[in-house]
């Protein structure tokens, strides 16, 4: 069974993603973009906490990707924390790691820990691509 819980973080959100996003699921989280959408340009980015996440196949990453743009075209940012190895993978295999911003953890796509590293970064500066449409 999959499920998107929402939360607040000051001007953020999360998108905690729990089971497998595929193409039965990924109406789940199209309902929570929209839903996100609605605030429009000035809110906070979206972080996709993918800690619970099972599988992702190529309908979930459409979904994310379609996210991606919607929140991109309203200057914002979407930001994907917490990947599972198997998801990590696919995602570079696939170079969507290139496109979309990847983090180690949720703080950390939040920008809480003083400093932002992205995943497989260094200790320097994050590494994202937040300008980029897909």
């Amino acid at each position: 069974m999959f499920s998107v819980q929402v939360s607040r973080v000051e001007q953020s959100v999360v998108f905690a993603l729990r089971g497998e996003l595929d193409f039965d699921s990924m109406v789940q989280l199209h309902e929570a973009g929209e839903s996100e959408l609605l605030k429009g340009r000035g809110a906070g980015p979206v972080v996709i906490d993918c800690s619970g996440l099972l599988l992702c196949d190529s309908s979930g990453v459409s979904a994310l990707l379609w996210l991606h743009r919607q929140l991109s075209a309203q200057g914002r940012a979407l930001r994907l924390a917490a990947m599972p190895t198997q998801v990590s993978r696919l995602f570079a295999l696939t170079g969507l790691d290139e496109v979309l911003s990847v983090y180690p953890h949720v703080a950390g796509a939040l920008g809480r820990n003083g400093r932002v590293v992205a995943a497989g970064g260094s200790d320097g500066p994050a590494q994202t691509n937040e300008g980029l449409s897909a």
